[in-house]
């Protein structure tokens, strides 16, 4: 798995913190790392962007990042706005296959969502994970909804012929409701695809080194961790209704 596409099922569910807890269990495991944001946006050119991120908390990877755009919108929008030319999924294959020729891992972090538009003609991540034939990495929120957005987006992935390594929560909360904890048990149906980890809510604002130490805790074996898929549902799934 040379390279390794990041996607959620829509805007603030965890991805670049998951991307970052990838990263930090991959480099644990003695594997060189670089992370790829195909577009930021909504950041101004002072400012860390989301592959910066992920390097302050995972440690020594490789960040790239293909474009930027001071707008908070989809990567099309916010290109057409700002009057520069957009990302391309054949751009963001080409960046990706030269990394993945230097690094044990490429991850690459799409925005927002699997069909968020990259440029005017439609481009979207999924066109660059099927160019790369790279499987897919869903991250999804924990709570109510979260099933229909990781169904359809499991649904559109298999459509297109890619395939969809595993479903990761971005944020679990510490006193999950109803909802949530039932939702540990039916994600892997809806995704038909296993759940491969649950990241802390406030991950993201561990210190770096407790960040780097933790993060193998919180992923499967499959992405170079120790967390166990059965303990969790275990604990937190609720007893059937009486």
């Amino acid at each position: 798995m040379p390279v390794l596409v990041i996607t959620g099922t829509g805007t603030e569910v965890g991805k670049t913190v998951t991307t970052a807890a990838v990263a930090a269990a991959a480099l644990a495991a003695g594997r060189s790392v670089a992370v790829l944001k195909a577009a930021q946006t909504g950041v101004r050119p002072d400012e860390r962007g989301d592959a910066e991120e992920v390097a302050r908390l995972a440690g020594p990877v490789t960040a790239r990042e293909l474009a930027r755009y001071p707008e908070p919108l989809a990567p099309a929008t916010a290109a057409r706005r700002a009057g520069r030319a957009p990302v391309r999924p054949h751009q963001v294959a080409e960046a990706a296959a030269k990394l993945a020729t230097e690094h044990d891992l490429v991850l690459v972090e799409g925005a927002g969502g699997l069909l968020v538009r990259f440029d005017e003609s439609g481009g979207t991540l999924a066109d660059a994970a099927r160019l790369l034939r790279a499987p897919v990495l869903l991250v999804a929120s924990a709570g109510l909804g979260t099933l229909n957005t990781t169904e359809l987006t499991a649904r559109e992935l298999r459509s297109r012929d890619l395939d969809l390594l595993g479903v990761v929560i971005g944020s679990w909360p510490p006193h999950p409701d109803l909802a949530s904890r039932c939702n540990v048990t039916d994600l892997p149906g809806a995704a038909a695809a296993p759940l491969l980890g649950a990241l802390p809510a406030g991950a993201g604002t561990l210190l770096p080194a407790v960040f780097r130490a933790t993060a193998p805790d919180w992923l499967a074996p499959r992405l170079n961790g120790g967390w166990d898929a059965e303990t969790f549902t275990t604990r937190e799934a609720p007893p059937p209704f009486a």
